[in-house]
């Protein structure tokens, strides 16, 4: 293992019950490389804590008194304070609208709390790795919703993207895989995955989940999937 898999993931925990963060402090730092740093009992100390000790990852809690989750991502948002810290907010119950709108504002992941914990230390080690999380949610589940709440506003670019690539951008944001996507133009999977990387390439993404949420809030399909 290089120096960079051994590097320190630094924590913040935002919930308001006591017991729920004492016994997640304890397993996150059953994990040799998981340090919690600080932790949060509502929004406005979430907000404070993200600020004062940057972590590399906040787990925020949705349901949360004076300043909700969905809130503290707003000002996490607008602040920028943010920016470095990769938000995963922990929930018991949500909407999948709610979903988009927690990924509109900045979240890297979402995890249920009666999820086990082996999936909440994926779910940290997949934001780490600068992609998301989002359970069993399906891609074109999320960009549907995506959809729906975009604007007809046309792109102002195209990042540099061929007509090739634009469809098959077009059938990502859909939620088509590789070998649906090889059937509908006729090109054998491995040209898939090429044209794949260099659309990723050239408008800065990491994964399909991330290119089909750019995709849909830079304007870049029709929606006709």
């Amino acid at each position: 293992m290089d120096n960079e898999e051994k590097k320190t993931v630094r924590i913040v925990i935002a919930d308001d019950h006591t017991i729920f963060r004492d016994g997640l402090r304890r397993l996150l730092e059953a994990e040799p490389e998981l340090e919690v740093v600080g932790e949060a009992a509502d929004g406005a100390e979430a907000v404070s804590q993200t600020q004062q000790l940057a972590p590399d990852v906040l787990l925020l809690d949705l349901a949360m008194p004076r300043v909700p989750g969905m809130e503290t991502l707003r000002a996490l948002s607008t602040n920028g304070s943010g920016q470095h810290t990769k938000i995963i907010v922990l929930t018991a119950a949500v909407e999948r609208i709610q979903i988009v709108q927690a990924l509109q504002l900045g979240a890297r992941g979402v995890v249920m709390k009666e999820a086990a914990t082996q999936l909440l230390m994926k779910a940290i080690r997949t934001v780490m790795l600068g992609e998301y999380w989002i359970g069993r949610e399906a891609v074109g589940d999320i960009v549907e919703f995506m959809r729906m709440t975009a604007s007809g506003e046309k792109p102002t670019r195209n990042y540099g993207l061929t007509k090739r690539e634009m469809d098959i951008l077009t059938t990502i944001v859909a939620g088509l895989s590789n070998k649906e996507i090889a059937r509908k133009f006729a090109l054998s999977e491995d040209t898939v995955k090429h044209h794949l990387t260099n659309i990723f390439d050239k408008v800065g993404v990491a994964s399909r989940l991330e290119l089909a949420l750019f995709a849909i809030n830079h304007r870049l399909t029709d929606g006709k999937g």
